[in-house]
């Protein structure tokens, strides 16, 4: 028997991360969203090393994350018009007949 794996909307995951920072035990918090303490620990600490990037979800990523895609994508860009510019470049050097 295959067990789905379940996915928790990010507005959950703060609420409890809220809750347990304000002093709930985490055990509490755990019992009442129906997750396992451990969990909810993970979350909790992916909140407080991320702050308000945390729980990027699907799609979405992280500051450093989009960056990096943003400059790998521009660089992509600048590769290939460069090397359009060699091709040009080699065409029209070449003498006439």
């Amino acid at each position: 028997m295959t067990k789905t794996r379940r996915t928790f909307p990010e507005s959950l995951k703060r609420e409890a991360v809220e809750q347990v920072l304000a002093g709930t035990p985490l055990r509490h918090v755990a019992q009442a969203f129906d997750i396992t303490e451990s969990l909810l620990g993970k979350w909790k600490r992916q909140f407080q090393d991320a702050g308000p990037d945390a729980f990027p979800g699907r799609g979405k990523q992280s500051g450093e994350a989009a960056e990096l895609k943003r400059l790998r994508d521009e660089l992509a860009r600048v590769t290939m018009e460069r090397d359009v510019l060699k091709k040009a470049l080699a065409i029209f050097s070449q003498p006439t007949k």
